[in-house]
């Protein structure tokens, strides 16, 4: 008990490590995971506080009040809609014991501290995240792109041009099923399964 305070008191609780693949169905973050779904692990930093635990999906946080406390927050943050942005590794110098990475996702920043003899399993996150950000910025210029189309479109015809209701319904329905399409599945990635496979090596 001793112990765990102390290192409460010096920061070191919050120092993770990386597990392993074969360990992920030991840790918390496993149980809120969509396996129905095919979500699955490809990354988990674990301290004695928290679980950062990055899926296909998203990012899974299990937030600790302490090292001491039981008490857990599950905060989820789905790549689809959250933004990737200013992902950084900050190593670590002679005396310290950690590294850091940090990285914002959906406007929350994040500073995770690691062991520093994790440094190349953290560079292999590093080039994921950096990758599904770029993707991400791509997509959402795609989307953009859809809609200023679907804009151009509608310039196009005038409503003394439609034959009758139930034409103007049709094209309507088919004008807002393909952009729907365009928009939430062609262009709004969900699944980041290859990139991860790409630059994970653990």
């Amino acid at each position: 008990m001793f112990k765990k305070l102390a290192a409460e008191a010096l920061g070191l609780s919050d120092i993770g490590v990386i597990i392993s693949p074969a360990d992920y169905d030991k840790v918390d973050a496993d149980d809120y995971l969509f396996h129905e779904d095919n979500e699955k692990i490809f990354f988990l930093i674990k301290s004695k506080k928290d679980e950062y635990c990055f899926t296909n999906f998203g990012l899974i946080h299990v937030d600790g009040d302490s090292a001491v406390s039981s008490k857990r927050t599950i905060r989820r943050y789905e790549y689809a809609s959250a933004d990737i942005e200013g992902v950084s590794i900050e190593t670590a110098g002679t005396i310290d014991l950690d590294i850091e990475l940090k990285f914002v996702i959906g406007g929350v920043p994040f500073s995770i501290d690691v062991k520093k003899n994790f440094l190349e399993a953290l560079k292999d996150i590093y080039k994921a995240l950096i990758t599904i950000g770029r993707m991400q910025k791509k997509d959402e210029i795609s989307r953009a792109n859809a809609l200023h189309t679907l804009d151009a479109v509608a310039s196009m015809y005038k409503i003394n041009t439609v034959t009758s209701e139930e034409a103007l319904i049709k094209n309507y329905n088919a004008l807002l099923d393909n952009l729907n399409n365009t928009i939430q599945v062609r262009y709004t990635r969900r699944d980041f399964s290859p990139v991860f496979e790409k630059y994970i090596h653990s």
